[in-house]
């Protein structure tokens, strides 16, 4: 299966033609997110977890995944900031929206859409600690170890990418491209 083709998504954002070009295909992050789902309900069969989501770029994810969980559970969101309007993070996460609810003695499972340096992943991690839950663990849909700059341990993961910078299925450059249904990288070409 050829993942590099381009679709027509010559979007013409930013002032400049950008051609995504589709790295995982939708049947391919379907799968993945069936797979997942799998996994957590097995793993959480006779409890009631709490779905962190990270936004912005968690929600596609995250609105496909609970449809396949077979399973009582609650979602929230966390709003986290770290990469502006740049393609590389600037390492200083800020916290824009905590959790609406008490998470203390529960069982959560962050939702994130990729895990890239670990550094928000790791900040989430310390905030929600602070929470004082019963368990943590993470479902990530993307992770890009060769970027890793802070050890995290991933529980559930979808795909593990070489470092290219990914758009669409919520993930965004500059807040463009998050409708696209597809994964797909950005050429400078």
């Amino acid at each position: 299966m050829d993942r590099t083709r381009t679709k027509d998504y010559n979007l013409g954002y930013m002032e400049a033609q950008i051609q995504p070009k589709v790295i995982i295909n939708r049947r391919e992050i379907e799968i993945a997110v069936q797979r997942l789902a799998a996994l957590i309900n097995k793993d959480y069969h006779d409890k009631k977890p709490v779905l962190v989501a990270v936004l912005k770029g968690a929600f596609i994810f995250l609105a496909d995944l609970v449809r396949h969980i077979d399973l009582k559970l609650e979602v929230e969101f966390v709003c986290l900031s770290s990469y502006g309007q740049g393609r590389e993070s600037t390492e200083e996460v800020k916290l824009v929206q905590g959790l609406c609810s008490d998470i203390r003695d529960r069982d959560v499972i962050i939702i994130e859409d990729i895990i890239d340096t670990g550094i928000t992943t790791n900040f989430l991690l310390d905030y929600l600690n602070q929470q004082e839950p019963s368990s943590i663990k993470i479902c990530a849909l993307i992770s890009k170890p060769s970027r890793r700059k802070v050890t995290i341990d991933i529980n559930y993961l979808g795909f593990e990418i070489a470092n290219r910078f990914l758009v669409g299925y919520g993930l965004d450059w500059a807040e463009n491209f998050r409708h696209l249904p597809e994964l797909c990288s950005i050429e400078d070409d």
